[in-house]
């Protein structure tokens, strides 16, 4: 050892003897002993100043309870979006088939909603379908609330087999099963929720449309044994309805005018005591989506009187955008008839508030790029404004976003 150590070339010269090397060698090690301490001391001097620099961290964004999902943003994700392939999708709609039907600018497929204050966790096809085994959803409403129950279909099914799911058609109500899961997702047709003369799923459009409001049972009795209920109703109701006391059939039937809001409450209520009577609080859940906007009028976000949702290709950017064919007070009603049932019965609904979110995507609308079942006049041709849908969504699309708040409520909530 000390002959290498004194072979080395710093200490050559100077080491004459064995004990000026120990010594040496000594000098030495203490000298690296202290180097060492030094620059640990100043190495945790300097780790204590910055300290703070490491608890300094983002302020932590709310959790899911109290996260306020429909306050946000659309965000443009080509990375995520679209949770399926609507070109895909065994059981799409040709209302709703926008690229099959032509659509070549595809930017409405790629937008995220991102809610102001949490992140939505991801959608997981298969998780949604561990969590509906053995159970029946209904979605119960408009063609609007076909138009979501659609989207979750086409969610869920690329993760089934083909030889486990299909379709069935029966009358008002269709049925989605994944028979894996012993799963069924259900769209019935009652435009109203109460019973009327539009409910036959095909043959609604009636010049004078007549609703029995308070009856309900016709329809209950079909979807009384859900799981989970999805329900909306508001287009049909902005409609001159007529208000029918009495059954179809009597001569003695009575009918006036109501009025739309009043007519709207009544409507709310025979529902709401329906609800509070049949649904078993332990294991069901309910749902009301409010209102989806349409986007007729091009003026309320500033092109031309006259125009609409057709050849729009972005979202709506002012965030204080409210469309003028949405209603205010229709929505209140909504809100007061779910209180009213928690404070009476303690039967909780959960509100999905859509609408917000969804009045600044009018670029997202089925238009021109869907089946057309009447065959368009020349003047239509010449003019495609004037049979654009801009009532129904394309698919992939908005609807998706409103079934994702749904597969939150039922996982996390």
């Amino acid at each position: 050892m000390h002959r290498k150590m004194n072979g080395t070339p710093l200490f050559c010269s100077s080491l004459n003897n064995k004990g000026m090397g120990i010594q040496l060698s000594f000098q030495l090690l203490v000298a690296i002993i202290t180097a060492v301490l030094v620059i640990t001391t100043l190495s945790m001097s300097r780790g204590i100043k910055e300290a703070p620099k490491l608890v300094e961290k983002q302020p932590q964004k709310r959790s899911l309870s109290s996260c306020n999902f429909y306050s946000g943003k659309w965000v443009f994700d080509n990375q995520s979006r679209p949770l399926y392939n609507g070109t895909n999708c065994s059981f799409m709609d040709d209302g709703m088939a926008c690229q099959k039907y032509g659509r070549k600018n595809l930017d409405y497929l790629y937008w995220k909603w991102q809610p102001n204050d949490c992140d939505l966790p991801r959608f997981n096809a298969k998780a949604m379908l561990e969590k509906l085994r053995n159970k029946r959803v209904v979605y119960v409403g408009d063609s609007l609330n076909r138009n979501q129950w659609v989207s979750m279909v086409c969610i869920l099914e690329p993760e089934i087999p083909n030889h486990l799911k299909y379709v069935h058609y029966n009358g008002s109500l269709v049925t989605f099963k994944a028979i894996e899961y012993n799963a069924t997702i259900d769209f019935y047709w009652a435009p109203l929720l109460v019973e009327s003369n539009c409910d036959d799923p095909l043959y609604h459009r009636v010049e004078e449309r007549i609703v029995r409001i308070n009856s309900i049972e016709k329809h209950a009795r079909i979807w009384q044994d859900a799981d989970v209920f999805v329900f909306n109703s508001y287009l049909w109701w902005r409609l001159n309805l007529k208000v029918l006391w009495g059954s179809f059939e009597s001569a003695n039937a009575k009918y006036e005018h109501l009025g739309m809001l009043h007519t709207y409450e009544l409507g709310l209520q025979t529902w709401a005591d329906w609800l509070e009577t049949h649904v078993d609080r332990t294991k069901t859940r309910v749902f009301f989506v409010s209102l989806a906007p349409t986007h007729n009028r091009a003026e309320d976000w500033g092109k031309a009187n006259g125009q609409n949702c057709y050849s729009e290709t972005e979202p709506i950017s002012n965030a204080e955008y409210w469309g003028s064919e949405s209603d205010p007070e229709m929505m209140r009603l909504v809100e007061v008839a779910i209180k009213k049932l928690k404070e009476k019965s303690g039967l909780k609904v959960d509100l999905l508030n859509i609408t917000q979110l969804s009045e600044y995507r009018k670029e997202a609308h089925s238009s021109i790029y869907r089946k057309h079942w009447d065959p368009l006049t020349k003047e239509q041709l010449a003019n495609p404004s004037t049979y654009a849908d801009c009532i129904h969504w394309c698919l992939s699309g908005v609807p998706d976003v409103w079934n994702h708040f749904l597969y939150v409520y039922l996982l996390y909530l």
